[in-house]
């Protein structure tokens, strides 16, 4: 199965990012997770950027989160908090591309998929499209406190505690009311919609729209609670381990709580 790519084009003052393996919905390989890395650090210095968006390959998903079967070369709760911490570098780096940020959401955002769509300035989704962190009954793992954090402030916590604790995928319907998505526009209208948000933010004035989004994320840089041992008790569990064996073998995981 090919490890995907992810992809940028540079059209004028707007950059496209493709995350492009639509065989498997998008889903994030190790190799997708550093050329996106490697992106985030070259739009940061792009000169006369005034826009990024980023987009999944396929029309049927925007990201489907990283491909669980990496997960079974984890050998402790060590490996875990590894991955989480460059999970929140990666994330970082593209937090701190200076210029606006879009993500297209068509079909699905879900686990990293949905970290990425919450790490932009602006979302909008297809009818239809399905955001969550399935977790609870997949592989019984957790996130990192930066995540978690980013999960509440864009969809509040009521949201955030229902794709979480029931498991939930909510669609862009459900999310209406609460700001997290700019608009919600048939499938077919996507393409237009994204363009004329694209032409309104390279209308704006860039130091305006850069000190406003500098400003605001400043004001989002508060100390958060460790999060080490929440990370340990969940990857180097028993449950992470079956959550991983019932993926590859196709079946239901039997929790057991250790």
């Amino acid at each position: 199965m090919s490890d995907g790519t992810v992809r940028l084009e540079r059209d004028g003052p707007v950059a496209r990012v493709w995350f492009d393996r639509p065989h498997a919905m998008n889903a994030m390989t190790w190799k997708m997770y550093g050329e996106f890395e490697q992106i985030c650090g070259t739009l940061s210095g792009l000169p006369d950027l005034r826009v990024v968006v980023l987009r999944g390959v396929g029309g049927r998903s925007f990201v489907a989160g990283s491909d669980i079967a990496q997960f079974a070369e984890f050998k402790d709760g060590a490996d875990g908090i590894a991955y989480e911490r460059r999970m929140d570098g990666i994330l970082d780096a593209f937090a701190a591309i200076p210029v606006p940020t879009l993500a297209v959401v068509d079909g699905l955002a879900v686990g990293g998929g949905l970290n990425i769509a919450a790490g932009c300035d602006l979302r909008i989704a297809s009818t239809g499209a399905r955001f969550g962190v399935p977790i609870a009954r997949t592989l019984g793992n957790c996130l990192s406190m930066r995540n978690y954090a980013r999960m509440a402030a864009g969809l509040g916590e009521a949201f955030a505690k229902r794709m979480l604790l029931l498991a939930e995928l909510v669609t862009a319907e459900d999310l209406a009311g609460t700001g997290f998505l700019a608009r919600i526009v048939p499938p077919e209208e996507m393409d237009d919609t994204a363009e004329q948000l694209l032409a309104k933010l390279c209308s704006g004035a860039p130091l305006s729209m850069a000190a406003s989004k500098t400003a605001l994320g400043r004001l989002a840089q508060v100390a958060l609670p460790p999060d080490d041992d929440l990370i340990l008790s969940c990857y180097g569990s028993d449950d992470f381990r079956e959550g991983i064996r019932a993926f590859g073998e196709k079946r239901r995981p039997g929790w057991t709580g250790r």
